[in-house]
């Protein structure tokens, strides 16, 4: 074998993490966590739960607590191998499945991620289309009303098409360059949100503040929360928090392996549970306060508005309109950063190790995020998309359950880190010519197990928990045919 063809396996952002570029603390897992959970789709769960269980406050934040808990016990399983070893998630899934398994199972997640970039982006073009007209229309009320505002194109007029191209440079240049810049966009962007939470906040609590605490107060339901009945309620809630968080587990590791040392990863990991209760504070205080302040009556909280885009709409007030679209904005573009465009990275580089860098993967995720997002409103929309994309994830809890069970199991957290980036026949794990295939049975196993929660009507019922279904069917049945 040539040496050329020996080092088809090594990229520079694949290897290793030089212990001394292992910087990160606690608190910049407290970012992550706050990032992934101040989405407009994130407050939007928060705030539908609470409606759905009749604002039942107890009921939502304590089923939210144990579903964070989960979520805080399976990212430090699978974030301790990356951190140990200094290495991303798809690389260390070379040494449980073979380097051409991990491209090819690494890929789903890359078809995951970068459609998820893409319909993320389209929305996220549409706050700054809504910041355009309303500055057209402060300057001239009958300008969005000219024949060059009204032809539209894949359902999108030149407002439309401008801002959401103008959103693809944006986030491609400040995000190709990588994991360790994005620690300062975290930072800024949690703050940032909080800050924008609080002035809301601030908003519907002294438009009146006595009648908003005391029906916030009155929907905490304390007599009513220790019984039965709400047994139910908060596991789905729990089910539901976790699956929220379920597609950035499995890639946990990508930024993992940043921290400074286990003791770190833990603290900052349950930092999950300070963001999930403050974060769902300020979601349902504000989402109440909102009703109240604009229906002015509250006995009649019936159509209570969950999007943030549509509570700020309703505010006759064109700067609190204007601030709230900032806010959402830069929540969208940061979520999008780590739970998408980031993992996206690592896996496309992994199927190329040779030809392709940061910037190189970086313009493809925006052009395909782009097509994405263009036809998003007039075609994927429109085909169910979704569907296809959560079956495509049913592969992530079954890929978590393979990892844990080879990595701390079978391999006893032992690696050999030549042989991760080896292409030798004679190689750790090297397999089957590059194919783990008892691990890929074991794979496709647990993902029809996953999987039948979304196509099984009659199982759809455990769609929350279908990551752990799966995780735990191929945890199982690997250790039972791998084990020597």
């Amino acid at each position: 074998m040539s040496k050329s063809n020996k080092n088809d396996l090594v990229n520079w952002e694949l290897v290793a993490t030089n212990p001394r570029d292992k910087t990160w603390d606690w608190k910049d897992l407290f970012y992550y966590w706050g990032v992934n959970i101040q989405s407009v789709i994130g407050f939007s769960l928060i705030a539908s739960l609470y409606l759905i269980y009749q604002l039942n406050t107890l009921v939502v934040l304590f089923g939210s607590i144990i579903g964070s808990i989960l979520v805080w016990l399976f990212s430090n399983i699978i974030g301790k191998p990356s951190q140990t070893h200094g290495l991303p998630f798809v690389v260390l899934l070379r040494t449980s499945l073979g380097h051409k398994g991990a491209k090819f199972f690494g890929f789903l997640r890359f078809l995951v991620g970068v459609f998820m970039f893409g319909i993320q982006t389209y929305f996220l073009s549409k706050s700054i289309s809504y910041i355009i007209r309303i500055i057209f229309f402060s300057i001239d009320n009958e300008s969005l009303n000219k024949d060059i505002f009204l032809f539209f194109l894949s359902g999108l007029n030149i407002i439309d098409w401008f801002s959401i191209i103008f959103v693809i440079i944006l986030q491609t240049y400040f995000f190709r360059l990588g994991v360790f810049y994005s620690k300062k966009i975290m930072k800024f962007s949690a703050l940032f949100v909080y800050i924008g939470l609080i002035f809301f906040f601030l908003i519907v609590f002294f438009n009146d503040f006595r009648l908003t605490s005391s029906v916030f107060l009155k929907n905490l339901n304390f007599a009513n929360f220790a019984t039965t009945q709400n047994i139910i309620p908060i596991l789905t809630v729990a089910g539901t928090i976790f699956a929220y968080f379920s597609i950035i587990i499995l890639t946990f590791g990508d930024f993992s392996k940043n921290l400074k040392n286990e003791k770190e990863l833990s603290k900052g990991n349950l930092t999950i549970l300070l963001n999930l209760i403050i974060f769902s504070f300020f979601a349902a205080f504000i989402t109440i306060g909102s009703d109240i302040f604009l229906k002015d009556d509250a006995n009649s909280i019936v159509k209570i508005l969950t999007n943030p885009t549509d509570i700020i709409g309703k505010f006759d007030n064109i700067f609190i309109t204007l601030v709230g679209l900032v806010f959402i904005i830069i929540a969208s573009a940061s979520t999008n950063l780590v739970a998408n465009f980031i993992p996206s990275q690592f896996t496309l580089i992994n199927c190329f190790p040779k030809k392709i860098n940061l910037n190189y993967s970086s313009y493809v995720i925006a052009v395909v995020g782009l097509f994405i997002g263009i036809l998003w409103l007039p075609f994927f929309s429109q085909i169910g998309i979704l569907a296809f994309i959560d079956t495509f994830a049913s592969f992530f809890g079954p890929l978590f359950g393979l990892m844990v069970t080879d990595y701390y199991l079978l391999k006893n957290k032992q690696l050999i880190s030549k042989d991760i980036f080896s292409l030798e026949e004679k190689s750790s794990y090297n397999y089957s010519n590059g194919w783990n295939y008892t691990a890929v049975y074991c794979l496709v196993l647990g993902f029809v197990f996953s999987a039948s929660t979304i196509w099984n009507f009659n199982l759809m019922y455990f769609q929350p928990y279908s990551w752990i279904i799966g995780a735990f069917i191929t945890s199982l049945t690997y250790y039972l045919l791998a084990k020597k």
